[in-house]
């Protein structure tokens, strides 16, 4: 991989993969909810979690499935959309495992405080949000500026 072919993704378009990939969900995620809970499902009264079926499709099969598309495609529907990869921070190479796991589980911690972690890649030079620093992982994709991305040698 010739680094300078790349570039970060920065905010908006990773706001724009964020969209794709939760209307896909949805679309997975509503008819199994549905099916098992009818319309009551969107009872905002009903429990934060309504049962081990509401646990297994709301909240697992989308973390699997996200996991799973980073390990084995190096990116999810959307960011596939919009031509980007997510990377090793370092090397540029394939996450571990690992890293996937940090990375989602980062997307809590990340989104709690006001999404202030989230928005943070914004701001940051290698448009890194909490969960990537977390996991030591960057968003990339095909250049279309001036800024060419550097994958630090340095960081373990």
């Amino acid at each position: 991989m010739n680094e300078a072919d790349f570039e970060y993704a920065g905010f908006w378009i990773r706001v724009w993969a964020s969209v794709i990939d939760s209307v896909l969900l949805l679309l997975v995620i509503m008819p199994l909810a549905i099916s098992v809970y009818g319309w009551d499902y969107f009872d905002p009264e009903a429990a934060f979690v309504r049962g081990p079926a509401d646990f297994l499709i709301s909240w697992l099969l989308p973390a699997v499935s996200v996991v799973l598309f980073w390990l084995l495609r190096r990116a999810t529907p959307g960011k596939m959309a919009i031509a980007a990869t997510i990377v090793d921070a370092s090397t540029g190479g394939a996450i571990t495992p690992q890293q996937a796991l940090l990375r989602y589980v980062g997307y809590f911690v990340s989104t709690i405080p006001f999404g202030l972690g989230l928005i943070w890649v914004a701001f940051d030079a290698r448009k890194q949000g909490w969960h990537d620093k977390l996991a030591g992982t960057v968003v990339i994709r095909r250049r279309r500026g001036p800024q060419p991305v550097r994958f630090d040698q340095s960081r373990g």
